[in-house]
């Protein structure tokens, strides 16, 4: 059994407990939290909620570390900070600043002997894959990448971070246009505007200053300033019953030519019911991964690129030829 720590406790955490309940070969055996531990309750029963400061000290209950923190501030610090100590994985999914991320965590763990696997989930992760897949067999061609609609967990975070917000969801919506141009084959030059529309719900604190905290959301970097997006003011309540679903979903498409008027247009695809949940079962097979390839002697940050799929999967390499090749 691969023994698993998480590490934060929020919509990701659960959605990385309810992963592991469904894998054979891997074990809950520590949540961390820099809460009082004493104020978690968590679904799976006798397994014990710590304070993180315990992680500072290598724990023998612990194969696999998953970070569980916001990509925005969490991440860029957590990841090479236990890197040093743990096999680690997270989801940071600052797309802008992935090879920035990847070096300070490929320094930790090289330094300590460890694996850090970063950036996964579904995108960045499985829809990445698709990017390069496609790309390696039409080298001739052309990838476009539409999100929603959905709840982004990054963007979200990062809007809930701002002085003066109290919750917020942020939906990410594709432009119609733009999609049925891309599944035609017409290879659009489309710039990031044109592809997706943003929409924040935000809950504010009361007498904070809302004209302030949607001129930030509106021009943060990375996140909101290329995009055309709308900012709504709305209740607690509104936002529970409105909001409380963490659905969401997407498309890679990739449009490319073998010879002269040949198109061939290539769709991956997903509608998921919970981003959480989903992005959690991407991170915990990745703990997989990480696990394997450390116990071969292999040290550094990967990503889902440098993982071949039968580290990935709990089943055998004769499983994987038989029901799926």
């Amino acid at each position: 059994m691969i023994k698993i720590g998480i590490l934060g406790y929020g919509n990701l955490g659960r959605g990385v407990e309810a992963a592991i309940r469904k894998n054979p070969d891997v074990e809950l055996t520590g949540v961390y939290t820099r809460r009082d531990p004493g104020s978690l309750k968590i679904a799976s029963e006798g397994v014990p909620v710590r304070h993180a400061d315990e992680l500072l000290t290598k724990r023998g209950d612990i194969d696999v570390l998953i970070i569980c923190g916001g990509s925005a501030t969490d991440l860029p610090v957590m990841t090479p900070k236990y890197a040093a100590i743990y096999n680690v994985i997270d989801s940071f999914d600052t797309h802008a600043k992935i090879p920035e991320h990847f070096s300070n965590v490929d320094k930790a763990a090289k330094a300590a002997g460890t694996i850090g696997v970063i950036s996964c989930g579904w995108d960045p992760g499985m829809f990445s894959l698709s990017r390069v897949y496609a790309d390696s067999i039409l080298p001739d061609g052309s990838a476009y990448t539409f999100w929603g609609k959905g709840v982004s967990q990054g963007h979200s975070d990062a809007v809930r971070r701002i002085e003066g917000v109290v919750d917020a969801r942020q939906y990410t919506i594709p432009v119609e246009k733009a999609l049925d141009a891309v599944r035609s084959g017409q290879n659009p030059e489309l710039t990031t505007r044109e592809k997706h529309t943003r929409e924040c719900f935000v809950v504010a604190e009361e007498g904070a200053d809302k004209a302030k905290i949607e001129s930030e959301i509106k021009n943060m970097p990375n996140y909101f300033a290329d995009y055309d997006t709308t900012v709504h003011f709305i209740s607690a309540e509104e936002m529970k019953r409105d909001h409380s679903g963490l659905p969401h979903g997407g498309s890679v498409i990739y449009s490319g030519t073998s010879s002269e008027g040949t198109t061939h247009v290539i769709e991956y695809s997903l509608k998921l019911d919970s981003n959480p949940e989903f992005t959690g079962a991407v991170l915990v097979a990745a703990a997989r991964a990480a696990f394997r390839l450390n116990s071969e002697g292999l040290s550094g940050a990967k990503t889902l690129f440098d993982i071949p799929p039968v580290y990935l999967s709990s089943r055998t390499p004769d499983e994987l030829r038989k029901s799926f090749l």
